[in-house]
């Protein structure tokens, strides 16, 4: 079972970046990418996910 997460951040490249480090763990999952808040809790009510990661 892997872990589901939302990647949250308003640069495109650091989303890019996050889900390239993130899809090197097997038993995680990115499911979806949002650039701010209110696209975020769209994402999370639709996908729901078992994480919300924000990036720096």
């Amino acid at each position: 079972m892997s872990i589901r997460i939302l990647l949250v951040d308003d640069h495109t490249v650091v989303r890019q970046g996050l889900r390239m480090f993130l899809s090197l763990d097997t038993d995680l999952e990115v499911i979806g990418e949002a650039a701010d808040g209110v696209e975020a809790i769209e994402q999370a009510h639709r996908l729901q996910p078992d994480v919300v990661l924000k990036g720096p």
